[in-house]
């Protein structure tokens, strides 16, 4: 897959090095400010089955 991405990448070695950076940081992002968010409520980070004693 990676591959295939980096040969339809523009450019030289550099140019497609850079933008393969600029799509992990903009998909990190994408993850960071929609996808976490909305998942976080479907996780089950609150459920503890230990108790406090």
């Amino acid at each position: 897959m990676y591959g295939w991405i980096w040969r339809h990448l523009p450019g030289n070695a550099w140019v497609r090095a850079l933008i393969s950076i600029a799509l992990a940081l903009g998909i990190v992002y994408v993850l960071f400010q929609y996808v976490f968010p909305w998942a976080e409520p479907l996780l089950p980070f609150n459920d503890v089955t230990v108790d406090g004693q």
